[in-house]
């Protein structure tokens, strides 16, 4: 078989026991070696391929928490506060007051059927200073056609006086749905529960748009660019056509990554859940993983709808929303537990962190299962004893480091104050412990860009330009590990991928300069190419 060696300015591996090189050779889709040329002819005749010999080769970068959500949420507007690419490139800028959103919104609302709703996303309020956004704001849009815009957390939506009506909401009586001080609704809906009836209502899910293979590739290409080779889906339907999407995309031989999506457990009866993901195992291939099982507990702290134990916010409400009593996490913990699948649990708040720890605990007492793997996802606000348990028990993180530049200004003025600023992501902390973590982007909420995610975490600097808890940044190299072989570990996929080692997979990030030595912020490097199993994808 032919044996291709591609040369570079430098070869970083993650493979502690062979760190660096000069080229990588590939042959049968894995890797061979990485050394000397001279030692990699020892295998027989080789194909040199200098196409990347002034580039520097790292493991292809995996994002371990990100929504398939990224390729179809754009079929909608977008109201966010930052600047931001869709999937083909083109800049939408962002919008800076509560009349820049008015102001677009207006633009789109006499566009299509009018019976059918204008649905946006992407909008905070929490850097509009005081402005309320409710149904008054939509409403002066439009009073007849339906208007939802989901927040950029995906945690909240709002709704105009149409919505309401439409969806019955004056007549519900759920946690999520807002109220005023005279009882009518206020067009704010706080988290998953809440927001279905509005779904229902108008024959409509934001969250179903990626079932559908355009999207799939979109969200791939759009991951392939930032030089991922690998993405999940952490909030996977895993309805019939959500599966028949995922396998006819990546059945493709020019689908440019592996996918691994998770089942939206909150979605299914357990018993029901844990058989779906078993069936689906049958379906795996090199580019198609199933296996995940996600719980979302909380909700996000810029929108106070993360569980915070004492003294809560700093500001607004006293706490925020579950997406289900807690005691039916800790039921579903032990059940998925138990059938030997493997959890990823969206843990914002340090409350939400500790009903986990707490099923956790309880589940590996009942049934000790080595190797678990368990991930708590986010883990935006963990404390130290709570990362000690994380040891202990051997479970995992996956750190939300973008959140940093994006909300950091805003926890600190607004939600948490300085002295809990200083721990928001700890990642240093999680090093100093030996646990093994991931850091990620949560696409569509913030862009996918593995190496801004990996300055984010070395620098902990917020879009204002503050440094926030500098004992929690983390080495340029700790970085690269966290977006390669650390990742991979959370999705019990390193034996395959997240490093460069003979008999794995020859999936590759070609980047214009070193990640570990160059001068630029990581953030400023660019990715020129990937490869997956040792094929090109498309150059940048």
């Amino acid at each position: 078989m032919t044996i291709t060696v591609y040369t570079a300015r430098t070869v970083h591996t993650m493979n502690p026991s062979q760190p660096a090189g000069e080229c990588v050779a590939v042959r049968d889709g894995r890797v061979l070696g990485v050394g000397p040329i001279d030692e990699i002819r020892r295998f027989g005749d080789v194909r040199i391929d200098d196409r990347y010999a002034d580039k520097v080769l790292v493991p292809g970068f995996v994002e371990g928490h990100s929504h398939a959500l990224e390729g179809s949420v754009w079929n909608h507007l977008y109201l966010g506060y930052f600047d931001r690419r869709d999937p083909e490139g083109r800049l939408w800028p962002g919008l800076k007051s509560p009349e820049a959103v008015q102001d677009r919104l207006a633009e789109h609302v006499s566009q299509g059927d009018s019976e059918a709703p204008l649905v946006a996303w992407g909008l905070d309020p929490v850097y509009f200073d005081d402005a309320i956004i409710d149904r008054r704001l939509l409403d002066a849009v439009s009073e007849t056609r339906p208007i939802v815009v989901i927040h950029a957390s995906l945690h909240v939506m709002f709704v105009n006086s149409a919505t309401i009506a439409r969806a019955n909401l004056h007549d519900l009586d759920m946690e999520g749905i807002k109220r005023g001080d005279d009882g009518r609704p206020s067009g704010v809906v706080e988290e998953f529960a809440a927001m279905h009836p509005v779904f229902d209502a108008l024959e409509f899910d934001i969250f179903e748009g990626a079932s559908d293979t355009g999207a799939l590739n979109r969200y791939a290409q759009a991951a392939r660019r930032e030089g991922v080779t690998t993405i999940t889906d952490l909030l996977n339907p895993m309805s019939d056509a959500a599966i028949a999407a995922l396998r006819e995309a990546t059945a493709a031989e020019d689908f440019p990554v592996r996918l691994v999506p998770a089942l939206n457990a909150l979605a299914w009866e357990p018993q029901a859940g844990s058989e779906r993901v078993q069936q689906a195992l049958a379906y795996n291939h090199e580019r198609l993983q199933f296996g995940l099982v996600k719980l979302v507990t909380d909700g996000a702290i810029q929108n106070f709808t993360a569980r915070l134990q004492w003294p809560g916010y700093l500001t607004g409400p006293d706490n925020g929303v579950w997406n289900a009593p807690p005691e039916t996490f800790h039921d579903m913990v032990g059940h998925y537990h138990q059938a030997g699948l493997h959890l990823h649990v969206h843990t914002n708040g340090d409350e939400a962190v500790n009903v986990i720890l707490d099923a956790l605990d309880e589940a590996l007492a009942m049934w000790p299962r080595p190797d678990h793997r368990h991930t708590l996802q986010h883990v935006q606000l963990i404390r130290q004893d709570q990362l000690r348990r994380v040891e202990r028990l051997g479970a995992c993180l996956n750190i939300f480091a973008n959140h940093i530049y994006y909300w950091g200004d805003i926890h600190l003025t607004k939600t948490l104050g300085f002295d809990r600023c200083q721990r928001l992501e700890p990642a240093a902390s999680a090093e100093r412990l030996g646990i093994v973590f991931g850091i990620h982007c949560d696409a569509p909420v913030t862009p996918i860009s593995p190496l801004f995610t990996a300055w984010c975490a070395t620098t902990r600097q917020t879009a204002g330009g503050v440094t926030l808890g500098e004992a929690e940044q983390i080495s340029r190299a700790r970085a690269l590990e966290a977006i390669t072989l650390g990742a991979a570990y959370t999705l019990r996929m390193d034996d395959r991928i997240g490093s460069l080692e003979p008999g794995k997979l020859a999936d590759i990030t070609v980047l214009d300069d070193d990640p570990l030595t160059s001068d630029r912020p990581l953030k400023d490097i660019g990715v020129h190419d990937t490869l997956l199993s040792g094929r090109p994808t498309g150059g940048s």
